[in-house]
């Protein structure tokens, strides 16, 4: 964070200049020694102000580091501010002011600094809010030991930071498998032990060592493992009801967020059980994702979440906009905290092709809301289709603490003595650019 604007330096008051400027017209008129020695004096303080504020302008510096550019809700954000005076002049209070946009943030710190000399300190914040934030700009100021002059940095280097919203464990929710017997696409290179095994690849990381082909290996020098044919398993579609008029409870007790955890955690769960994963959802933009699977699709999903904003659309409307792009006999999982049966009527037709429905039904109660979940409970249960209740309780309980970044875990031997089990993830410090 080594390039900044200009410096600007700022007279604080005419008074000193101008009383220097009496004092001078004063002896002119009627010659005294002590109206010598003020202006003298009065005007050699204001050529030393101005020269000491020049000097810190010129010699002060400001780096500021991070160590992750992403984090999921619940992480430890670290950051690492040096400042460095190469100058013959001392900065008796410098204030660094953070024009950071994450809320619930403030790195702003006072603190002085020797001449040639530098200090260094962190900071540390717990991220309590999905989304994508900006770090920086920062704004250092300072002044001369007498105030006269302030002295003014801005550093415009900003980086971008990801809040992904956290994986968590969720209860037993068993989501209706779409497709008949022998329907469903097979997962092709899907290494599953209950299939018969295709051909090989080359051995990446992560891939599991059981499932090295030890013969082929040897043969070809090289480490190479086992591909499978997939069992069948239909497409998930899961479709995120942010509508602001039905959402209760604020900050991280909300149903949005609580919806969008619900989300992220399915996601994960359908992708790791090797099922093409897809999401839809209309706030203030409207997030489209087709069914994927793969890495890459699974931090698409978490991206798309991080950044979904509640808007107007309700969820009834939402459904018969995307009916006619939901393949017959698929899995759609709708999460809302909706309790108007109108949406449910949108329903009959999906279920009429063969699409297999799960809704997770947030309680409105439990967030502090009002409304009877019964009769949408009572009319899903009419058209067959597996719904399950969450309250407020299924997501806020102390096990379920998301986060895994930035943040030590300790057990005590019968000695006494605290010895780690997990350190913060290593991540190399990045200057703010």
């Amino acid at each position: 964070m080594d390039q900044q604007t200009k410096p600007q330096i700022k007279l604080n008051s005419w008074l000193l200049p101008a009383l220097a400027l009496v004092c001078l017209i004063v002896d002119l008129l009627a010659p005294y020694r002590g109206w010598r020695i003020l202006y003298i004096g009065l005007g050699g303080a204001w050529v030393l102000s101005f020269f000491w504020a020049r000097t810190l302008a010129r010699h002060l510096n400001l780096t500021r580091e991070m160590r992750f550019g992403w984090a999921q809700v619940g992480d430890h954000l670290v950051e690492r501010f040096t400042i460095s005076n190469d100058g013959w002049a001392a900065a008796v209070w410098i204030e660094v002011k953070d024009e950071s946009t994450m809320p619930e943030y403030n790195v702003s710190r006072g603190t002085g600094i020797k001449s040639h000399d530098s200090i260094r300190w962190h900071t540390e914040a717990v991220c309590n809010r999905r989304g994508l934030f900006i770090l920086g700009p920062t704004r250092l100021e300072t002044s001369d030991p007498f105030g006269v002059f302030n002295v003014t940095m801005v550093y415009p280097a900003t980086r971008p930071l990801l809040v992904l919203p956290p994986i968590v464990p969720l209860p037993s929710i068993e989501i209706a498998s779409g497709g008949r017997s022998g329907d469903a696409r097979p997962r092709a290179n899907a290494p599953d032990r209950t299939v018969s095994a295709g051909s090989v690849r080359e051995y990446t990381t992560g891939d599991s060592r059981r499932w090295i082909h030890w013969r082929i290996s040897a043969r070809r020098n090289e480490l190479y493992v086992r591909l499978f044919d997939g069992t069948p398993s239909g497409d998930w579609w899961i479709l995120l009801d942010v509508d602001s008029h039905v959402q209760v409870g604020k900050g991280i007790d909300a149903t949005e967020e609580h919806a969008v955890i619900l989300a992220a955690s399915l996601a994960d769960r359908g992708l790791r059980d090797r099922r093409a994963v897809g999401l839809v959802a209309h706030g203030e933009d409207l997030v489209w994702l087709p069914p994927q699977s793969g890495e890459g699709h699974r931090w698409e999903i978490l991206r798309s979440l991080a950044m979904v904003k509640p808007g107007t659309r309700p969820l009834s409307e939402l459904l018969e906009r995307v009916r006619p792009n939901l393949a017959q006999r698929t899995s759609i999982i709708i999460i809302t905290p909706s309790v108007n049966t109108r949406w449910v009527e949108s329903l009959v037709p999906l279920v009429r092709r063969g699409a297999r429905v799960t809704v997770l039904l947030l309680d409105p109660v439990s967030f502090g809301g009002e409304g009877d979940t019964h009769p949408a409970e009572a009319a899903l249960y009419e058209l067959g289709i597996a719904n399950y209740l969450i309250t407020k309780d299924v997501l806020d309980r102390p096990e379920l603490r998301p986060g895994r970044k930035g943040v030590w875990e300790w057990r005590i031997l019968g000695t006494g003595k605290a010895v780690p089990t997990r350190k913060p993830v290593d991540s190399a410090w990045k200057v703010l650019s």
